[in-house]
């Protein structure tokens, strides 16, 4: 009986050495070199650029005229809420 208890002690203390064992081995072959992983990266990279679709020359006139009219219409109402702001304080504050 005893020599059975040693026996499967023994045993479980060989799992536990062969499983510590298999980690190490394993985050060893997870730890990938620097430059590989860089370069599966490029390639990521390179192939995710590819499936980008790319507007046309004229979609990108359109949606510049219409930012450009955009913020000049901004700029022009902040300016005049601006004017009328300071013209009030002016007649507050005289």
């Amino acid at each position: 009986m005893a020599k059975d208890s040693a026996d499967k002690k023994q045993e479980k203390l060989a799992k536990s050495d062969k499983k510590a064992a298999d980690k190490k081995s394993a985050q060893k072959k997870k730890q990938a070199n620097p430059f590989q992983k860089f370069i599966r990266y490029c390639k990521d990279l390179k192939s995710e650029i590819k499936k980008v679709v790319w507007p046309s020359a004229k979609q990108i006139k359109n949606n510049s005229i219409v930012v450009l009219v955009f913020v000049v219409i901004s700029a022009v109402f902040l300016s005049l809420i601006d004017l009328g702001l300071g013209q009030l304080v002016a007649l507050v504050f005289g």
